[in-house]
């Protein structure tokens, strides 16, 4: 049965859907079979991987989540020969609306994904960055999460709300949820403030933050304006060799045999 990752943080702009988009392209280049699901209504991950929302509103997560689709139906083959794509639309923003009074509403995208857990070794939901309805049916359907943090002290404030949201889903709804870890994202080594807060990270949670660190990278921001994860477009880049440490740690987490 495949592992499915949530990629997490309620704060914007801290490479929550870089982290996605490159993590899940790293673990197809490493041989894996990969689902990537855009769980956010803005769908960066859906046009960072070369697909316009608006081709096909009648095959997204919406349609999957308020049930009159099939999720084999909203598949989409990516670039990648082992990397698959569950694309996103603004209409998710009314999926929450629709869901209220759904039974086992925290429970709707753990049930459409049973029947392709097994298709996959890997699934990596890319969250909204709000602490909503569909946010909390990510963290339900995941097995752990991956938190991208960004070297800032208002970005280490800001976990606060979404570990308390972690805790009320591992409570209520999915107590077999843990953190895989954090990943410092947008590191850059000649800015003092940014050590010392990887230094504090690291005193706080010691083990579960990632030895790998996404060190801020021009390449890595273009390569979402032209449709590819970073290893397609610039193979011989940092942001690369980045991520594909963190799967390699990923992998090491999930699969010790093969270290």
């Amino acid at each position: 049965m495949g592992k499915v990752i949530a990629i997490a943080n309620q704060k914007g702009g801290v490479g929550k859907t870089t982290t996605a988009i490159n993590l899940a392209a790293s673990l197809a280049v490493l041989e894996k079979k990969v689902l990537i699901i855009d769980a956010d209504p803005q769908a960066n991950t859906t046009s960072g991987l070369n697909f316009e929302p608006d081709n096909d509103q009648k095959r997204t997560l919406y349609e999957v989540m308020i049930g009159t689709i099939d999720i084999h139906d909203a598949l989409i083959q990516t670039e990648m020969a082992r990397l698959h794509m569950i694309p996103s639309h603004i209409n998710l923003v009314g999926a929450e609306i629709e869901m209220l009074e759904a039974e086992d509403r925290e429970s709707i995208l753990k049930k459409a994904l049973a029947p392709i857990r097994d298709e996959y070794d890997y699934i990596i939901i890319d969250c909204s960055p709000s602490l909503g309805l569909i946010t909390v049916n990510s963290l339900t359907a995941a097995d752990s999460v991956i938190i991208p943090v960004q070297p800032e002290f208002f970005a280490l404030e800001g976990l606060g709300k979404l570990l308390q949201t972690i805790r009320i889903v591992q409570n209520g709804v999915n107590p077999s949820l843990t953190i895989e870890g954090f990943v410092v994202t947008m590191f850059d080594g000649r800015t003092r403030v940014h050590t010392q807060v990887v230094g504090e990270l690291r005193e706080c949670f010691n083990d579960m933050v990632f030895k790998t660190i996404i060190q801020r990278n021009i390449r890595l921001s273009e390569a979402p304006s032209h449709g590819k994860p970073i290893i397609l477009y610039d193979v011989m880049s940092n942001g690369t060799t980045n991520y594909l440490n963190l799967a390699k740690e990923v992998l090491d987490k999930n699969e010790p045999s093969n270290e």
